[in-house]
């Protein structure tokens, strides 16, 4: 399985090509056109040159879109790093499905479609929308030794590769990641302090309500687990199996798949973006088909979108997880479309061009 990932992550370097200029000028241009001050929507103008540049047309299309929550449980649990039982996930996970979670009702607003995956579950859960794509039953408890083997790792990433695959010839034009896993901040923090180097106190929060007894049990436990396992930061695929988490896996996978299929992908927060910085590691290139929803209110979770060289849309104080921050700039984009689209031209208005001034 090693060698195949290795071999697969390859031909999926050689299919990440650049964007493309051609459409990203095109769309510059329209914007040039519209009649508003140049570049006065900001990030809202730069993102849909962008979007441009990642799906090739200038003729930008957002209309089927879908949040990817990928949903893994973590045995690091087993080390009281969390306020809730790992039982949790599946309860959440199965309410994504019937639709009863908060990514969901943000999702109705937005007009996305909430797509549940599980790709480690700790027990089998059912639901017509749920995309069955378990490696394993939960992760081992990584203080304890790997939190995987390398071979499963591989498998969670290679499983939201071909997901986004099959969503592309689905049809849908823009993706949103979210995850659902109790533990998984433990996971995503070990893998941040590993990845870029950071003391694991300086990158950990209380996720979900942690007291600071509780806070100091998590620091502790990515301590242990770092040193036990000795995770290689110039190897992203040894980092994922022994301190990370199947959810972050299995999106990584999504923003390489995204990267391929020339599909732009939004990074939620933080335990979304430890698997954007995690597929930036194994495939430099796929950062171009990134976009920033939101700064997490983790304590690393700017830190990471700057690594990433990515500016967020909305710094709210959100940390809920499931993908909740990039549903909520949905809406911006499907703004920021609607002047692209219809707004005069200073031609038509019979308006004097603004100039870049110099």
């Amino acid at each position: 399985m090693t060698l195949r990932f290795e071999t697969v992550l390859a031909q999926i370097g050689d299919h990440i090509g650049p964007l493309d200029q051609g459409a990203m000028e095109e769309a510059q241009r329209r914007w040039d056109a519209i009649a508003h001050p140049l570049n006065s929507l900001g990030l809202l103008e730069q993102d849909m040159v962008r979007i441009a540049g990642i799906t090739g047309s200038a003729d930008v299309d957002l209309s089927k879109r879908a949040v990817v929550a990928m949903c893994a449980d973590n045995g690091v649990v087993a080390q009281g790093v969390t306020q809730t039982g790992q039982e949790v996930t599946a309860i959440v996970t199965e309410n994504m499905s019937t639709g009863d979670t908060s990514v969901c009702c943000m999702a109705r607003v937005a007009g996305a479609e909430v797509i549940p995956v599980d790709i480690g579950v700790a027990r089998p859960v059912t639901g017509a929308r749920i995309r069955q794509m378990c490696v394993r039953r939960g992760t081992a408890d990584m203080t304890q030794g790997p939190a995987m083997s390398r071979e499963e790792a591989a498998q969670a990433v290679l499983a939201g590769v071909r997901l986004v695959e099959e969503l592309k010839e689905a049809g849908y034009r823009i993706l949103a990641t979210g995850e659902m896993g109790i533990g998984n901040t433990t996971t995503a923090s070990a893998m941040v302090s590993v990845l870029l180097g950071k003391d694991p106190a300086a990158v950990t929060g209380r996720g979900a309500g942690l007291s600071s007894e509780g806070l100091a049990r998590k620091v502790r436990a990515i301590e242990t687990a770092i040193a036990l396992n000795r995770p290689d930061p110039a190897d992203p695929l040894d980092v994922l199996h022994k301190v990370g988490g199947l959810d972050i896996a299995g999106l990584a996978g999504v923003f390489l798949g995204g990267a391929m299929h020339r599909v732009p992908v939004l990074v939620d927060g933080f335990i979304s973006s430890a698997a954007a910085l995690t597929a930036a590691a194994l495939c430099p290139a796929c950062k171009d088909y990134m976009l920033g929803s939101h700064a997490s209110n983790e304590p690393a979770g700017k830190l990471v979108l700057d690594a990433l060289g990515l500016r967020p849309f909305l710094f709210a104080g959100m940390c809920l997880g499931e993908g909740t921050g990039a549903v909520a700039v949905l809406p911006l984009l499907d703004m920021a479309l609607a002047v692209y689209r219809e707004m005069c031209t200073f031609a038509a208005a019979d308006i004097e061009a603004y100039q870049p001034l110099t």
